[in-house]
């Protein structure tokens, strides 16, 4: 479990073909605080350390990524990519975003990506399936960054076009900055949302 508030911008040093994917990341964690087993999202995904080493502020580690996961998620599995990196929630650590899952549920284009008084207002097109689950003023995950949604717009052929405001801050610790046009990104919904679809989808709700 995460809640979208990236700690860290890691870099893909390797990637490895094993039948899956061995990728190597490099961070500024402490390797003594990064547990063979644990749970790293990874510019929204969650994935499995099996390997880790270097020196505090100097660390790196190793996941395995799958095939699966590979097609239905961005691009960011290419050596020198930036990755938004947030160890899983401990108990007892603030919830400063929302309930994130780590479940990327599609991947989105970036429409626009304008500067409008300091920020960024990206556009971002969703595909169909996703568009009951986006709201106003609801949260949505992009590239694992808890947001939260301004504007929805539907189109006619059943896509969906959404609006944020990435603010400087944002925008300077996280890879959500360099987002230009045409730029693929890892979605999650809100997983509130999720189960209310599902509860009206049998109960009639």
């Amino acid at each position: 479990m995460f809640t979208g508030i990236v700690t860290a911008v890691g870099t893909v040093l390797t990637v490895e073909e094993r039948g899956d994917l061995r990728v190597r990341i490099a961070c500024p964690f402490d390797p003594a605080d990064i547990g063979i087993g644990a749970s790293i999202a990874c510019s929204g995904v969650c994935l499995t350390v099996v390997e880790r080493g270097g020196e505090a502020g100097d660390a790196w580690f190793a996941v395995d990524v799958s095939d699966e996961t590979v097609r239905h998620t961005a691009d960011q599995w290419q050596s020198g990519r930036p990755i938004n990196l947030e160890p899983a929630l401990r108990l007892g650590d603030e919830l400063g975003g929302h309930i994130v899952t780590g479940h990327v549920d599609a991947v989105g284009h970036v429409l626009a990506a304008d500067e409008i008084g300091g920020s960024t207002r990206l556009a971002i097109g969703a595909p169909a399936a996703l568009a009951p689950f986006i709201a106003p003023k609801g949260s949505i995950t992009v590239d694992g960054v808890s947001l939260t949604v301004n504007e929805v717009v539907d189109e006619t052929d059943g896509a969906t076009r959404f609006t944020l405001n990435i603010i400087p801050h944002t925008g300077q610790v996280t890879t959500l900055g360099a987002l230009r046009p045409g730029d693929r990104v890892n979605l999650e919904i809100d997983v509130l949302a999720r189960y209310l679809r599902r509860m009206q989808a049998v109960g009639g709700i």
